[in-house]
């Protein structure tokens, strides 16, 4: 039996459908590779033209409802957390989070001069950034890591804020000149997890995904998504959390900024159900006027 894995066509997506292949090798099946372009990735402008991030997800969900491929690879961040999967698809498992931190290629943050260039596609990385270091000018930048490091090595950027996972995952961690802590940078919803989605009605395709499915990061990312849809953000928000599981439970933190930086809201509580961590906190920062602060903000 085949398993057809659909991913999309960039140098990191397939390093994670190899990664993917990889782990369900020992399956009665055997793993192929099927890349396939997206228009998010076609399209140069920005992503808000196409819908925000679901851009990346749209043609690999419709290949995979038309019995195209089997299995997709995602990062759990390029998937839209205010509306719901399509009918017919679910996340059969997630993997093992990896490192959720963002980083600095090319300089220190302290270390780069007054006005200088920093380079990064994420609303929620920019206004961090204008707000611990407004002295430095954030600069959209899109394409795939490897089109951005080319293009910080051609002069066109000072620095480039990219995830530690992502740059990983294509071998080049060494370029990494500073990891920034979640205080520095509060993380992505679903930073550092890769998704397993499947059809519903293919239940060996699922089955095969779930040996995979790692419980302490399904808990973690369903708090982190359950805030995300409570918070009906959109593709211009620059919305940060990260959750984390001990012996206590969960803790969930989470924030919500204005684009430039300026106004931050923030909250953290604890839980043992994911869901109800979610709205909890998602409660707690619409109390604070979370709601204004996002409507706010064109989209």
């Amino acid at each position: 039996m085949q398993l057809r894995i659909g991913t999309r066509s960039s140098p990191m997506a397939l390093a994670q459908a190899r990664l993917v292949a990889a782990l369900l090798s020992g399956q009665p099946h055997e793993p192929t590779i099927v890349p396939l372009s997206t228009s998010g990735d076609r399209w140069g402008g920005s992503l808000a033209r196409l819908g925000g991030k679901g851009a990346f997800v749209k043609e690999l969900d419709r290949a995979q409802l038309d019995g195209e491929v089997d299995l997709v690879v995602h990062c759990l961040k390029d998937i839209p957390g205010d509306v719901p999967l399509p009918d017919g698809l679910t996340i059969a498992a997630y993997l093992p989070r990896d490192d959720v931190h963002d980083c600095v290629v090319g300089a220190r943050l302290a270390d780069l001069p007054s006005g200088a260039r920093v380079g990064t596609s994420s609303v929620r990385r920019a206004a961090q950034l204008r707000r611990r270091h407004p002295g430095l000018t954030p600069v959209p930048i899109r394409g795939s890591a490897n089109s951005r490091l080319a293009k910080l090595d051609a002069g066109e950027f000072d620095a480039l804020i990219l995830a530690v996972a992502g740059l990983e995952r294509i071998g080049e961690q060494r370029r990494v000149a500073q990891v920034l802590t979640t205080t520095q940078m509060l993380p992505a919803i679903g930073a550092g997890v890769l998704a397993l989605q499947c059809r519903v009605d293919d239940a060996a395709t699922v089955a095969a995904a779930r040996t995979l499915d790692d419980a302490c990061t399904r808990a973690c990312v369903t708090a982190e998504r359950a805030l995300l849809r409570e918070l009906r953000g959109h593709c211009h928000s620059p919305i940060a959390a990260h959750c984390t599981d001990s012996d206590t439970g969960l803790t969930l933190h989470a924030a919500v900024y204005s684009t430039d930086g300026a106004d931050l809201l923030e909250a953290t509580d604890h839980g043992s159900e994911p869901d109800k961590l979610g709205a909890a906190v998602a409660g707690e920062l619409l109390a604070m006027g979370a709601r204004t602060l996002i409507d706010e903000i064109p989209h």
